[in-house]
């Protein structure tokens, strides 16, 4: 019984760490706007901050504790980029 009330709680902890790990990451991408930024920027950008970011031809994608968050610069628009997925 303490097993499966052990394996409960780890498992709320990490969905609670993976919500605060995207609450995270939308702060730190609307912190500012930078038109100029590109996908390389952006992906170097979130590196510096700890975070998982891989640079791809249009796009960047970010794990989050083994869930992929597409990132798209936004060019002037508010925030860095957005996430689409």
């Amino acid at each position: 019984m303490s097993f499966i009330l052990f394996t409960f709680a780890a498992s709320m902890s990490l969905v609670s760490a993976s919500n605060d790990s995207l609450s995270s990451l939308n702060s730190l991408i609307s912190g500012f706007d930078d038109p100029s930024m590109g996908v390389r920027d952006l992906a170097f950008y979130l590196v510096t901050h700890n975070l998982d970011a891989t640079p791809h031809e249009n796009h960047v994608t970010v794990d989050l504790g083994g869930k992929i968050y597409k990132l798209v610069p936004n060019g002037s628009a508010s925030g860095l980029c957005d996430i689409v997925a």
